[in-house]
Parts: C-alpha cells; structure tokens; sequence
C-alpha cells in the first residue's frame, strides 16, 4: 500500500512538472510572438512613414515655398494653412510611430483607415461592415489583431488581384469574428504555399486563444475568418 502511494505522488508530481513545462512553452510562444509582430508593424510603420514624406508631406511643403514666392497676402494666408497641414501630418506620423498608440487605437478605427488607404490608392474598391461600435482588447491582443489583419490586407493586394476587398466585424456569444474577404484569384487551401504566411498566421492567432479559418476557390476570391473568444 505505501508503495502504490509514493507511486502516485511520483506521478503526481510529474504530471505537475509536465504543467509547468507546458505553460512556460505556452508563455514563452506567447511572448516570442509579441516581440515578433511589434517588430514587424515598426517596420511596415517606417516603411508608410517613409511614403508619407515623400508623397505627402513632401510635396505639401514644395507647394508652400512655391506659394511663398508671392507677397501676396492671400498667398501669404495660404501658405500658412499649408503649412499647418504638415504639421499635423508630422505629428500623425510621429504618433504612428510609437507602438503606445494601441493602448488608444480603436480596433475598428484602424480598419476602416487601412481600407480607406487602399481605396485613395487606388488598388481596389473596399467595403466595412460591423455590428459593433468598439472592441475592447489589451494591447498585446491588439497588436496581433492589428498585424494580422495587415498581413491579410497585404496577401490580397500583392496575390489576389482583387477589385473588391471587404472586412466584416461581428461580435456573437461565441467571440469576436473577423473576416477579411477578398474576390480575387483565389488558391487551393490544400496545396497553398507558405509564401502567403497562412502556418504563421494561424500560430499567432493560437498564441492569443483563438484560430483561422480559410476558405479560398481559384478564381472565385478568398475569405479569411479570425475568430477570438471574448
């Protein structure tokens, strides 16, 4: 009988150790996938940074210095309102730059800004729906939301050829869905390459308790469905 109870307190206690191992993997990834995405929206954020000088602020200011050239009060005025347009986008951008603006963004406020960036861009037309008027996520969640969302944004643009690209917000008993959709040139899910980041982008989204799931059909477009229990 003494036997059969230290055998079970060695297995007790080995399952422990096995719980502990497997939550400190657990935070480990969590932690890994945190530094990653904050690393990356650093990079695609100076990438847009550096576009917006060039082709907005740049230009904002050329068009100040050509309208300075004239004393006239008028021109005069209207330099001035050129040059307060520059600096709110200087102070946009400097804002943009700090990750700290997750803890303020609305999840639903940086959607529809991507959107409306691809629509004034030109790629495609693009469409919002949501049944919700803010999500409340901390940061970290956020951030892979925000990243994530990005990359899917990213994979229509450069793969699908699409003329339309919608997102869809819907908040049920079930969690929070979001479906990024596209009518593109869709692929086959089962034959699908790694270049479109589907492996990273379902390991991330495990990394915060949710999933993806995607559906595509070649030629007919792709829909990706983020889910996460709230």
């Amino acid at each position: 009988m003494s036997g059969f109870i230290v055998v079970m307190v060695l297995f007790h206690r080995q399952r422990q150790f096995q719980h502990r191992q497997k939550i400190d993997s657990i935070t480990a990834e969590y932690e890994k996938t945190i530094l990653s995405v904050e690393k990356e929206i650093r990079e695609q954020t100076l990438v847009h940074v550096s576009q917006e000088l060039h082709d907005n602020i740049g230009q904002v200011l050329s068009l100040t210095k050509l309208t300075l050239r004239n004393a006239d009060p008028e021109r005069i005025s209207e330099a001035k309102n050129l040059i307060q347009k520059a600096i709110n986008e200087v102070r946009s951008l400097s804002k943009s730059i700090n990750l700290d603006w997750a803890n303020e963004v609305n999840l639903i406020g940086f959607i529809k800004n991507e959107l409306d960036r691809i629509s004034k861009l030109g790629f495609c037309k693009t469409d919002f729906q949501s049944n919700v008027e803010f999500i409340h996520l901390d940061k970290n969640k956020k951030l892979v939301l925000v990243r994530m969302i990005q990359e899917c944004l990213n994979n229509a643009i450069k793969h699908a050829v699409p003329t339309l690209i919608s997102i869809s917000i819907n908040h049920h008993s079930s969690g929070l869905i979001i479906i990024v959709k596209d009518n593109g040139v869709g692929f086959d899910p089962s034959n699908a390459v790694d270049g479109l980041g589907l492996t990273n982008l379902m390991a991330r989204m495990r990394t915060i308790g949710g999933q993806v799931n995607i559906q595509s059909i070649p030629k007919q477009g792709t829909e990706i469905e983020l889910l996460l229990p709230i």
